[in-house]
């Protein structure tokens, strides 16, 4: 089984919204919303995703762009926007997805997500990182 095949499977065995399988081995699951666990990771050690393979309930362009900075291996997305996916390709990321989507969508799913719709065109990654992981 693949790191990307073994990270999928508990998302949806766990429900979990990230499951990150870290470079050491360990396998954890994560339930908060958006991108507030990988936030969290990051805060806690900037390093620790570097290399890590995960599985993300939905991966848009804030997501992608967090990774991407982070230097992980490989990414499933249950849904990803297409606003993610040239980010990934252009930093060698391997990604598979289940939809994809035109963008991620607000929390009352009337339109889109506020943050997918501020960074949607901005090309400096670091940037968006530095939004979130002051």
């Amino acid at each position: 089984m693949t790191n990307l095949e073994i990270v999928k499977e508990k998302l949806y065995k766990t429900n979990a919204s990230l499951v990150v399988l870290f470079k050491n081995g360990e396998c954890k699951e994560y339930y908060h919303r958006r991108v507030e666990d990988i936030v969290t990771i990051l805060k806690e050690n900037k390093d620790a995703l570097n290399g890590a393979t995960i599985a993300d309930k939905v991966i848009g362009k804030v997501a992608g762009s967090l990774l991407a900075v982070a230097k992980v291996e490989a990414i499933y997305a249950d849904t990803i926007s297409k606003f993610a996916i040239p980010v990934l390709e252009e930093n060698n990321i391997k990604y598979e997805y289940n939809k994809k989507v035109d963008f991620i969508q607000n929390n009352d799913k009337t339109g889109m997500c506020p943050m997918e719709n501020r960074f949607k065109e901005k090309k400096d990654l670091m940037n968006i990182y530095n939004y979130f992981v002051k």
